[in-house]
């Protein structure tokens, strides 16, 4: 169930100090958490723009390493938009051990992922994702995107979490930056002023702008600028005459891609929430697109998509058509910007790197950005030090984000590889698609920030004691059926990070 928070509706002078909690706050809630710090660290007081995915990310890390964390978000938070995402094992290695319950959450486990002919059906390739676990620490699930969005709510600001809970205003807006000061400006005039400012609100976002000093504007993608997306009842098409084929003999444990290279167009299809829904991804080159904000999330009726894919074998076509609630988003991207902060305010997920969806690491590389801000900011002793940490937030993160950020956007076949090449850092050059998903999969954002810590602050940099403790809340059997990883993440990191 959805959580709702008041507006706010008054002016912050200062925020930490005089900005009083949220009417919804934990009874009993204090400043100082459940888990007080040593007296030579300083707590932080960070405000965020943005509680999607990445911004709740950061939330999570931060109180975990001991800093006070109000968030600003624009929308209601009644409802997180979007349909189904993958949580790759890159992330579920730390989201398990930090308390994300996947059967609480009604992930499902992805078991491989197969291409089809799309006017044929005829599988043409398949890729085993079942060993993903042995192999990566964790295996690939999917997710309705708001069932993981209040899993990460739920860890932000759960008062039985370490640390403080974060806070989250909703209906407000940031419309301007100042990263010196620091502050962001809310559209209702509010000034927020904070020891960290970090920007998590999404590719049209103006972090870059304040960052760079240049107008950072998305562009459309010039092959497939067009993604429609919806989700349909699992039992809708098992029980309709022509569309029960596409779950009759199968597991419904894994994603199907249906591509029609030369025509630009291709449909994504898994399931989410337990199996009870089946998300659909159709991607497409459309004319008539827009990449205006105001044509964000746009609803359209099926038969566009079904004009869109016109061809498709009738079966899919079939499928589509029992769809009730389309959406359409313009698929923007844009090539790497040289920074990611300024002074004491930082850009994550698509506020500094909005990439193409092709990679399915885009929540991913968000959520990567929000662990290793919080780890990068454990032990300050001064708000004068953040710049020097965020200097070590983009060497671990940048040359990561912008190779599948390149590679999300424009593949990588050999006329993309020189400029991949600019972002390789200690991964080889993919030669298939199977190496690049290797590639995505091993990356270790925890040891990396404990490697750079370590080179480039402090010796004897360790993660915060309870980095990777469970909410309370968190399932038992949950943490028994993941114990390698946590044991793994906790071992690794702490002792064999050099």
């Amino acid at each position: 169930m959805s959580t709702s928070w008041p507006a706010l509706s008054h002016l912050v002078h200062r925020f930490g100090h005089d900005t009083p909690p949220l009417d919804s706050a934990p009874a009993g809630w204090e400043p100082g958490g459940n888990t007080p710090l040593p007296k030579q660290i300083a707590m932080l007081n960070v405000a965020i723009a943005g509680s999607g995915i990445s911004g709740l990310a950061a939330a999570i890390s931060l109180r975990r390493s001991g800093h006070k964390v109000t968030i600003y978000e624009r929308s209601s938070l009644n409802n997180e938009v979007g349909a189904a995402i993958h949580v790759p094992p890159n992330v579920g290695r730390f989201l398990v051990p930090w308390g994300m319950d996947p059967v609480k959450a009604r992930l499902v486990e992805c078991k491989y992922m197969s291409f089809h002919n799309p006017f044929t059906l005829e599988e043409v390739i398949k890729h085993d994702h079942s060993n993903d676990p042995e192999m990566f620490g964790a295996p690939l699930r999917m997710a309705h995107r708001v069932d993981l969005h209040e899993a990460l709510k739920q860890l932000a600001t759960d008062p039985n979490g370490p640390g403080i809970p974060a806070q989250i205003f909703v209906r407000s807006e940031v419309i301007a930056y100042d990263p010196e000061k620091p502050s962001m400006t809310l559209a209702d005039g509010t000034v927020v002023e904070a020891d960290l400012i970090i920007a998590a609100d999404g590719v049209h976002s103006i972090a870059a702008k304040a960052i760079t000093g240049q107008p950072m504007v998305p562009q459309p993608a010039q092959t497939n600028n067009c993604c429609y997306r919806f989700l349909i009842p699992t039992e809708l098409l098992r029980n309709s005459p022509d569309t029960k084929w596409f779950l009759e003999g199968h597991p419904n444990d894994g994603t199907r891609i249906f591509s029609d290279i030369p025509g630009r167009r291709r449909i994504v299809t898994y399931p989410c929430r337990n199996k009870e829904f089946m998300n659909f991804v159709a991607i497409c080159y459309n004319e008539k697109m827009s990449a205006k904000e105001e044509d964000w999330h746009a609803s359209v009726d099926n038969s566009e998509v079904l004009e869109q894919f016109a061809g498709f074998h009738e079966g899919l076509c079939a499928v589509i058509s029992k769809a009730t609630e389309v959406k359409r988003w313009p698929l923007l991207f844009r090539p790497p910007i040289a920074k990611w902060w300024k002074a004491k305010m930082a850009a994550i997920g698509d506020a500094a790197h909005p990439m193409l969806p092709h990679m399915a690491q885009g929540g991913a590389q968000g959520i990567e950005d929000g662990c290793a801000i919080g780890l990068v900011m454990y032990g300050v002793t001064d708000p004068s030090q953040i710049p020097q940490r965020l200097a070590v937030y983009q060497k671990v993160r940048y040359n990561r984000a912008s190779f599948i950020q390149i590679a999300s956007n424009y593949g990588f076949d050999d006329h993309v590889q020189s400029e991949l090449a600019n972002y390789l850092e200690d991964r080889t050059m993919p030669k298939s698609v199977t190496d690049m998903v290797h590639g995505n999969y091993t990356y270790d954002v925890v040891k990396k920030v404990i490697t750079v810590m370590r080179a480039d602050v402090d010796p004897n940099y360790e993660l915060p004691p309870d980095f990777y403790a469970a909410a309370k809340s968190a399932a038992a059997a949950n943490s028994n059926a993941n114990g390698h990883a946590n044991g793994n993440a906790n071992g690794h990191a702490n002792g064999n990070a050099h």
